[in-house]
C-alpha cells in the first residue's frame, strides 16, 4: 500500500515538473513569435511608408529622414487608432426604442 501511495506522489510530482517545464518553453516560444512578428511589422511598414519617396537609405542624412519620417508615420497611426477607441467608446451603444431584443442575425422576411 505504501509503495503504491509513492508512486502516485512521485508520478504527480513528475508530472508537475514536465508541465512547468514546458510552460517556460511556451512562453519562450510565445515571445520569439512576438519578435517575429515585430520584426515583420516594422519592415513591411518601413517599406510601404518609404514607397514612391526618393530616399537614399545609404547616406546618413537619408537614413535620418527615412527614420523620422516612419516615426511620423508611426505616431500618426497610433493617434488614428486612439481617436478611433475614443470615438468608439463615445457612441451611443444602447439599442433604439421600439427594436427587437437581441441581436437579429438573420432577416428571412421577404416582401
Amino acid at each position: 500500500m505504501a509503495i503504491g501511495i509513492t508512486l502516485i506522489i512521485i508520478s504527480v510530482l513528475v508530472i508537475a515538473i514536465w508541465i512547468l517545464i514546458e510552460i517556460k518553453r511556451l512562453k519562450h516560444k510565445l515571445f520569439a513569435i512576438f519578435l517575429i512578428a515585430l520584426i515583420i511589422f516594422t519592415y513591411l511598414s518601413f517599406s510601404v511608408t518609404l514607397k514612391g519617396r526618393d530616399i537614399d537609405i545609404k547616406t546618413v542624412p537619408g537614413l535620418m529622414k527615412a527614420t523620422k519620417l516612419y516615426f511620423s508615420w508611426l505616431g500618426t497611426v497610433f493617434s488614428n487608432i486612439k481617436d478611433i477607441t475614443a470615438n468608439a467608446i463615445q457612441m451611443d451603444w444602447k439599442p433604439e426604442e421600439g427594436a427587437e431584443e437581441g441581436p437579429l442575425l438573420f432577416n428571412l422576411s421577404y416582401k
